[in-house]
């Protein structure tokens, strides 16, 4: 963010779709990957949520109750952790900016903004939480069954990426936006990991 390197990927990609957001309104990415995407993400959640309340409420079940609350609130935190820093960044998205088509001139991270511009809303990446978020898969793993941890990591480093990338080509983020995103999705997921192990030790 600091070096350029957001703008000029981003200059890269807007060259390559013709000097405008080609990408912006396509059905692979504004429906399939970008709407699709966040219903995936939303079922995948309910599902854990189905299945932490059945954990709590069997005995045959009992192993699963903390873990699957672990992924519950993993999920939940980092998505709203995500959601939070975006209501208070104010950072714009690049299709927003003079320098791809937009009308706001850039504004950094930790730059006053003109008064009477427009708040943005687009730091970190939301969409890519609903994938990033799924990083909480990993420390999942390692509560069960650790040898699935890197197949846990990968599904949401996959998820993440695609609706990350998704995103930029349609002007919506600049990479930093998710590489953020992915930070803020792990060290979430880490850290209630940590809170949540002690209770998962054989006693």
């Amino acid at each position: 963010m600091g070096a350029g390197g957001d703008q000029w990927l981003a200059d890269q990609v807007y060259r390559l779709e013709g000097h405008h957001w080609l990408l912006q309104n396509a059905w692979l990415t504004s429906q399939l990957i970008h709407k699709g995407g966040k219903w995936l993400s939303a079922a995948a959640s309910l599902v854990a949520i189905l299945l932490c309340f059945h954990a709590w409420r069997s005995e045959r079940a009992a192993a699963w109750r903390w873990p699957l609350l672990y992924l519950v609130l993993a999920i939940a935190l980092g998505t709203g952790m995500v959601s939070l820093l975006k209501s208070v960044t104010h950072m714009d998205c690049p299709w927003d900016l003079t320098r791809y088509g937009g009308l706001r001139e850039f504004v950094g991270l930790f730059d006053a903004r003109p008064h009477g511009m427009p708040r943005g809303a687009c730091f970190p990446g939301g969409h890519s939480s609903a994938g990033y978020a799924w990083v909480s898969l990993y420390f999942l793993a390692l509560l069960v069954h650790p040898a699935w941890r890197w197949r846990g990591l990968a599904v949401g480093l996959v998820a993440g990426g695609v609706f990350g990338v998704s995103q930029q080509l349609r002007g919506a983020h600049f990479l930093s936006h998710d590489l953020w995103t992915l930070a803020t999705c792990w060290t979430v997921s880490l850290l209630l990991y940590l809170l949540v192990r002690p209770r998962c030790l054989p006693r």
